[in-house]
């Protein structure tokens, strides 16, 4: 049974709550070794591990809430990430690519897909979420105090990677995985940029945007303030615009749509919309100039992103509509060379998996929203609205970002993501009238 958890005493009380706590609480620790790809990618096979052992050792006389059950919404997940694996082997054998790059794939996989749905059943276990929101706000407060030194770091001429880790020896994506760097000058404008922990600038961004949704439910002021604070700065000093427009829409959605059966949230939404009809044409100029100011802070990046997105989806439409490709392959010089099926989860999945692996994505992040959106209408749900935002995030993020690529990052939101989804709704005491 856990125990009643004290705002200002947290700590973990079993296994996977130190497993949990000892990966995020020293992300920055993990992160001089190099070490943060390799705990990402093997930590949710541990937990599944946990949860075997857990299962196996259930009986008829295990108490019903220490029983082991696997919401729907888990089940989905499952099934989107191993059709995933079946239109990586499809898309490989269409185009008679060798085993042995079946094979480096799969394990991409299972370091990348699969974990999509590993954290998240990792829910099942009896981990507390306020156990994951100290620890994001411990990262908060490692973040603000490291983050002067790097902001320093260009004045006084420090290399822009301090060096890169030994550890890239097991195999990943690139070095950025496994360096340290101080900071990085954008190609495209030449303007300084942070990205800490994480392998480019817009990542960092992502991260940031995951860990203020988990900061926000932390009771303590003290570490509340900390977690948020340092959240605000990964989203800023990265110069992301998707990580600035997030951290602000996000928690205002959120905070929406778990209060639509509320009456006067229903009352404010009519309200609006009769404004909006009256204003429209204003707020519709307004937003056209948003997002052109939007795509023309860094204009070069949007270029190329979009010229992925079109030379993606045009390919997967003419060449492999089912399946996909099965690999990524270099673009051409009006991309940068990019990769054909990256910075784009949807357009690189079409690319990459077909309409099969696009459908095995969309599917657990549709069913996803809307379970989560139902379950954080109950006030005795509040980790299912926690689980919203996450869901929301991953979402906007799909459109900037390949989502398996990073998912070592953000995983900690996956996991509650996960929790919210086996969340009850917590009984209420009974009101005597006398």
């Amino acid at each position: 049974m856990l125990k009643q958890t004290n705002e200002d005493d947290i700590k973990p009380e079993n296994i996977p709550e130190k497993v949990v706590w000892w990966a995020i609480a020293n992300t920055y620790s993990i992160w001089v070794f190099g070490g943060l790809y390799v705990v990402g990618a093997l930590l949710g096979w541990i937990l599944l591990l946990f949860l075997l052992i857990k299962i196996l050792a259930q009986t008829e006389d295990t108490p019903e809430d220490e029983k082991i059950t696997i919401s729907l919404s888990l089940w989905v997940w499952i099934a989107g990430m191993l059709m995933m694996q079946v239109a990586l082997i499809a898309g490989h054998l269409d185009y008679n690519l060798p085993t042995g790059l079946i094979i480096k794939s799969s394990i991409g996989w299972a370091k990348g897909w699969a974990a999509l749905a590993l954290y998240p059943l990792a829910g099942c276990l009896k981990i507390r979420p306020q156990i994951i929101y100290r620890a994001v706000c411990i990262v908060g407060l490692h973040t603000l105090l490291i983050i002067p030194f790097l902001l320093l770091a260009p004045s006084l001429h420090l290399p822009q990677v301090l060096y890169v880790s030994p550890l890239k020896a097991v195999g990943g994506p690139g070095n950025e995985f496994f360096d340290v760097p101080l900071y990085e000058i954008d190609g495209s404008t030449g303007d300084l940029r942070w990205r800490l922990f994480t392998p480019w600038g817009p990542a960092l961004g992502f991260v940031g945007n995951v860990n203020f949704m988990l900061a926000l439910q932390e009771k303590n002021k003290k570490w509340r303030r900390l977690g948020l604070a340092g959240s605000v700065v990964m989203c800023f000093v990265c110069k992301s615009r998707m990580a600035q427009v997030c951290i602000v829409i996000i928690p205002l959605l959120t905070n929406v749509l778990s209060s639509l059966t509320r009456p006067r949230m229903l009352i404010g939404m009519g309200f609006f919309n009769f404004l909006a009809g009256i204003f429209a044409p204003s707020i519709i100029v307004a937003f056209n100039n948003f997002w052109e100011g939007f795509k023309a802070a860094r204009a070069g990046s949007t270029r190329v992103r979009m010229a992925l997105k079109e030379i993606a989806v045009y390919r997967w439409k003419t060449e492999a509509p089912i399946w996909g490709h099965g690999v990524v392959e270099e673009g051409p010089h009006i991309v940068e060379y990019m990769p054909i099926g990256s910075h784009h989860s949807w357009a690189g999945l079409l690319f990459v998996k077909g309409i099969v692996g696009f459908m095995a994505l969309a599917i657990p992040l549709g069913f996803s929203f809307f379970d989560l959106l139902i379950k954080s209408t109950d006030s005795r749900r509040p980790t299912a609205q926690v689980g919203l935002s996450i869901v929301m995030i991953l979402f906007l993020y799909t459109f900037g970002e390949n989502l398996e690529i990073l998912v070592y990052l953000y995983w900690h939101g996956l996991l509650v993501m996960g929790i919210g989804f086996q969340e009850k709704p917590k009984s209420q005491p009974l009101v005597t009238i006398t």
